[in-house]
Order: C-alpha cells, then sequence, then structure tokens
C-alpha cells in the first residue's frame, strides 16, 4: 500500500507515533481507478473520505437539464488540502446524497470509510482535531466559491482556480474547468486567449 503520503498529510498538522500509525494503516484502504470510474453516485451515501496519491478526482452535481457542475477536483499537485474529496453532508449525516465523485485521469487513492474514521477519531484524538480542519477548510473553499460566483466576473474566478488548482490548467480539458467556472469552453478559451495576450503585451 502507498501508505506514506497519508502520514506525511496528517504528519504535517502533528506528528503520530508507530503505533498510530499502525493503527491508521489497518483502517485505510488504496484503490486504483481507471479514467471516469465512479466512487460515488448520486442516491447513496458518501461512505469514505478519499485522499489522492495521484492522478484526479471530480465532485460534481447535475442539474435538471442534465449539464454536469463541478464543485471540486482533488489531485496530488495542488497542494496538500486539495487531496481531500468527499460529499461531507452525506458523509456526517449517512444520508444518500446528491453528488457524483469521479476519476477525471487513472488515480490511486486511499480511502478511510465513515465506521473505521469514527474509530479512529475514539482511539487517535488527534485525528478528530486534523478533520475538524479539513472541514472548516472546505467549508471556508465553498464561502469563498459562493462569493465568486455571485461578486466575480469570469475571468477573476479563471484566476481564482490557476491560484488554486495550479497544476490543472494544463491537465485539464476546457470542458471539464468551464463546468467549474460556469461558463462555456468557447468562453473559457476567449479568456485564456486574452490573457495570454495580455502576458505578450507587458
Amino acid at each position: 500500500m502507498i501508505f506514506q503520503p497519508l502520514v506525511e498529510y496528517f504528519e504535517s498538522y502533528i506528528p503520530f507515533t508507530d503505533s498510530e500509525k499502525q493503527l491508521l494503516e489497518g483502517r485505510v484502504i488504496q484503490r486504483v481507478l481507471r479514467r471516469r470510474q465512479a466512487i460515488l453516485q448520486a442516491g447513496f451515501p458518501c461512505q469514505h473520505y478519499t485522499f489522492v496519491v495521484a492522478g484526479c478526482l471530480r465532485l460534481f452535481g447535475l442539474d435538471t437539464k442534465g449539464t454536469e457542475h463541478n464543485l471540486q477536483f482533488a489531485d496530488e499537485r495542488s497542494g496538500p488540502e486539495n487531496r481531500w474529496i468527499a460529499d461531507i453532508g452525506s458523509f456526517h449525516s449517512g444520508k444518500p446524497g446528491s453528488l457524483f465523485i469521479e476519476a477525471i485521469e487513472p488515480s490511486i487513492i486511499l480511502q478511510i470509510e465513515r465506521q473505521d474514521l469514527y474509530f479512529l477519531y475514539t482511539n487517535i484524538p488527534k485525528l478528530d482535531r486534523i478533520f475538524k480542519v479539513i472541514v472548516e477548510n472546505k467549508y471556508v473553499e465553498l464561502q469563498n466559491r459562493v462569493l465568486q460566483t455571485i461578486s466575480s466576473s469570469a475571468v477573476e474566478r479563471y484566476v481564482a482556480f490557476l491560484e488554486q488548482y495550479p497544476t490543472l490548467a494544463q491537465r485539464l480539458p476546457n470542458t471539464q474547468i468551464a463546468s467549474y467556472l460556469g461558463i462555456t469552453p468557447e468562453f473559457l478559451s476567449k479568456i485564456r486567449k486574452d490573457l495570454a495576450a495580455g502576458e505578450g503585451d507587458s
């Protein structure tokens, strides 16, 4: 199992003892995903917190017309907090959710199931504190996204995307990024050309 990246992430907050690492490893599941393989479907409860070791996943929903709207990406190159993905509301309520999670690229992930996470909270109290920080950070991220949607231009939202996911602009197709930004792929292409032309003028 590729376990070390997860340990390094947790130890960026606080060191773990060897016994705590062994306890954690016993509750973690490794999975290898194909491109476009789903790990969560709408109508089912989210059972896992997922940590991306390699590749890229997306969290998305569908509107009444069947159009996909990307809410979040998770990949190993965009900073520690961007490696986690889950339908957090469904996970903590245990109720069916309305969101999907799938791999955009072939990916390797580590997952912790709900009952195992609660077991770890009891037996490794520091993990409880770490996950509270994770949830709080995701809540702040959601607030910022709502504010961007109602008060920022498409260009400003794209620049914010580049800051949060610096490696994904060259890895993802325009359709995926445009879905995240709430614009058409054609308009995203225009934004990119305009920004590139502006850099050339400077």
